[in-house]
């Protein structure tokens, strides 16, 4: 039990002292499948390792929600569980993404609370043992790119169409397009990083516009 409050006692203190990363900076778009081709050359010209080439991922994602008790309070807590399909050895990843926060409006980014950790794959029966809820699920495979912090990802989305004999098997491409990424994960207080970002996307123009995308809006749309 020392040894744990003294865990918990350094996690504070970290996180006081804005050294772990907890806000991500958040910039989205999409590229039709015929154009998503000329997107990537032009990634690899402006980011780095031109050399290697951008990563692939073929990532599995399960989206949970843990809710309270009390009918008076609808809020819900959104937990992501990320597993790659191509490593077998690969840890999962626990993800926590809050609301965007309702600063200034011309801030040129999204700005959310993002909290990331790995765990093993016990973490699935954990969540449903808390009485969390799965909420979706989806296939995730692309490319990532990286810029000095800021990362681009590149996804085709795939839902899930009942129960396949591999993980990955019986999916369905949900549009014609690819889901652009362009994020930086964060201390508090680095504000500075949206406008790199900004200027970023300016550079991938006309292919693709990112934007600060506003989730509450689309809600009340759906």
């Amino acid at each position: 039990m020392a040894a744990l409050g003294t865990a918990i006692d350094s996690l504070t203190a970290a996180m006081k002292c804005n050294i772990i990363p907890n806000q991500e900076y958040l910039l989205q778009g999409s590229v039709l499948d015929q154009y998503v081709e000329v997107l990537l050359h032009r990634l690899r010209g402006l980011c780095d390792n031109v050399d290697s080439g951008p990563e692939t991922f073929n990532d599995h994602e399960l989206c949970y929600s843990l809710r309270a008790n009390n009918v008076n309070t609808p809020m819900a807590l959104p937990l992501r569980v990320r597993r790659a399909l191509d490593v077998s050895d690969a840890p999962f990843q626990l993800r926590y993404v809050g609301q965007q926060e309702l600063g200034d409006k011309n801030r040129p980014t999204v700005v959310r609370s993002c909290i990331d950790m790995a765990c093993s794959s016990t973490i699935i029966e954990f969540l449903s043992e808390l009485g969390c809820r799965l909420d979706f699920e989806y296939i995730a495979r692309g490319y990532m790119f990286r810029k000095g912090r800021m990362k681009v990802t590149v996804s085709k989305i795939f839902k899930m169409n009942g129960i396949a004999n591999k993980p990955g098997e019986g999916v369905e491409a949900i549009s014609q397009s690819y889901l652009v990424e362009l994020s930086v994960q964060a201390p508090s207080g680095q504000d500075a990083i949206a406008e790199d970002m900004r200027v970023f996307a300016e550079q991938l123009r006309p292919l693709v516009q990112l934007e600060k995308i506003d989730y509450k809006r689309l809600g009340n749309m759906m």
